[in-house]
């Protein structure tokens, strides 16, 4: 679709401004492994999926009901260990006076939660209040180490045509794929859900408002290089293949003057041209220090975090992008819907129509990340009804330092990616400021996991990404002193070995640092 006009038409709101909240929160008694359960609840919903077919209106050929049906069960599966954990405590407070309580107690985290609570917080609770803050971020963070360990031991997120991808990416013309979404959880899932990309195959990190590091970026770039030219990893340097970059910023279409970018006034033209600009500004930076600009390509997409539809702007041969110039996948699934399929070849002359410069391989690229999209766009139609219920915020946590590979669920975690806490203060104030809403007018605390992975073939590795977790929780204590003292701010300090398939290391837990100081 053309748009001559550059102004974003603000669509009629279907809904009041979300509150910030996390809906469906439900009770799973008698948890199941995952590799039972999550099997079982495939098998239901591939059944169910099936069934609604006839119902859903889309082109026949993106009812991939099976895939869809295997995503879902993973992400309530997971998303409900985390949401039933304020239930469950309710039930537990309200046994805190019984005689047997510290048995009752751990007899219901271990059937309803899968892990014991800290026996030292419930064994006061004759003398003293129950300590529920301290309960709730325990159960956070055990409930997230749960999650890192099935994400790295079932492989529940595992790409169909994980290794194929490399060779279809260098068909299209790149031999990288660099992806920065905004650091809001509603862009978690952006690579595994919304664009339908292999994890282990894309590069992801994610910024505010999508205004990822210009520094970061090149140095990636020259790592790459690099091993282009002396491992001839992931190509060969004499293989005429593009570093493509490609920058996610994010629109509300229920409530676009108020759930969209945080770091732009959910203004969505605002937040596509800062998107467009940071990567002309990164493309400058690689032409001006090593005079090979023309080993960059350049993507910029829109994301509908209610309904994960995409908009793709459309580049030239040069990667010269307006705009004002894209596909909509969400016009182009309702157009089609009565269509037996959508294929390639009338995407390829929609593209045409808007940019007849588009070089081939981006095209080819374009086609595949729109046909990957539609598979979404079933999936949100299918299981919420059209768009998701918690249009606004609704992480379960923060997560800052640099890692997270692992989190590839919406509105999960919140992102803050950083070395030092002076250089994203921004980032985490924003997440605070969420999370004031989310947590603390509740009167549950805000639970921070401060991660930095290693590689344990560099000498030191690890040792360093200790040192820096324990820098920036102490950075995190200095500048939220008060809400610490309160409460009302607890850390988990991990660390990951990125050369071995294994799950977290846990450094340091404040939940037992408060015990041990005799609380707050």
């Amino acid at each position: 679709m053309l748009h001559p006009s550059h102004t974003v038409t603000a669509q009629k709101s279907m809904m009041g401004t979300a509150p910030l909240r996390r809906p469906g929160a439900r009770v799973i008694a008698d948890e199941q492994p995952l590799s039972v359960s999550l099997k079982a609840t495939v098998m239901n919903d591939v059944k169910i999926t099936r069934k609604r077919d006839a119902a859903n209106k889309g082109p026949a050929m993106i009812k991939n009901g099976d895939e869809n049906a295997q995503l879902y069960a993973y992400e309530q599966q997971q998303k409900d260990a985390f949401d039933k954990i304020v239930p469950i405590l309710k039930r537990i407070s309200a046994k805190q006076h019984d005689q047997d309580f510290v048995v009752q107690a751990q007899t219901i985290a271990r059937n309803e939660l899968g892990y014991e609570l800290p026996e030292d917080i419930l064994n006061t609770a004759w003398v003293d209040q129950l300590d529920m803050k301290g309960l709730y971020a325990w159960c956070v963070f055990e409930t997230y180490r749960q999650y890192c360990n099935d994400f790295y031991t079932q492989e529940a997120l595992k790409h169909p045509n994980e290794e194929e991808f490399e060779s279809f990416a260098q068909s299209c013309g790149f031999h990288t794929i660099d992806v920065s979404p905004c650091a809001d959880g509603r862009l978690a899932h952006v690579i595994r859900y919304v664009l339908r990309l292999p994890i282990p195959k894309v590069r992801r990190k994610s910024y505010a408002g999508a205004l990822f590091d210009i520094e970061d970026s090149v140095q990636k770039w020259v790592e790459t290089e690099y091993y282009r030219y002396r491992e001839g990893k992931p190509n060969t340097s004499d293989e005429f293949t593009r570093y493509l970059k490609i920058v996610t910023y994010h629109f509300s279409s229920v409530d676009p003057q108020h759930e969209g970018c945080a770091a732009h006034g959910s203004d969505t033209q605002k937040a596509a041209y800062a998107g467009l600009e940071r990567l002309q500004d990164f493309k400058s930076a690689i032409e001006n220090g090593f005079c090979c600009g023309a080993s960059i390509d350049l993507l910029l997409i829109g994301v509908d975090t209610d309904t994960d539809s995409i908009r793709v702007h459309i580049p030239d041969n040069d990667g010269n992008t307006s705009i004002a110039v894209y596909l909509d996948t969400l016009r182009l699934y309702q157009d089609y819907a009565r269509e037996s399929h959508i294929s390639d070849n009338v995407l390829e002359q929609k593209i045409v129509s808007l940019n007849q410069e588009v070089a081939q391989g981006m095209m080819k690229f374009i086609i595949y990340l729109m046909n990957n999209n539609f598979q979404q766009i079933a999936y949100v139609k299918r299981y919420f009804d059209s768009h998701y219920a918690d249009i606004g915020h609704a992480e379960r946590f923060i997560g800052a330092g640099i890692g997270y590979e692992e989190i590839q669920l919406r509105n999960l975690m919140y992102f803050a990616y950083l070395q030092t806490v002076e250089e994203a203060t921004k980032d985490l104030d924003v997440g605070i400021k969420i999370f004031t809403g989310l947590n603390i007018q509740k009167g549950l605390p805000v639970p921070i996991v401060v991660r930095f992975d290693h590689h344990s073939h560099i000498p030191g590795s690890k040792e360093r990404a200790v040192k820096r977790c324990q820098q920036v929780t102490e950075a995190i204590k200095d500048r939220y002193q008060n809400l610490c003292d309160k409460g009302l701010i607890y850390i988990l300090q991990v660390t990951r070995d990125c050369d071995q398939r294994e799950s977290i290391e846990i450094l340091n837990n404040s939940v037992l640092n408060a015990i041990s100081h005799g609380g707050h």
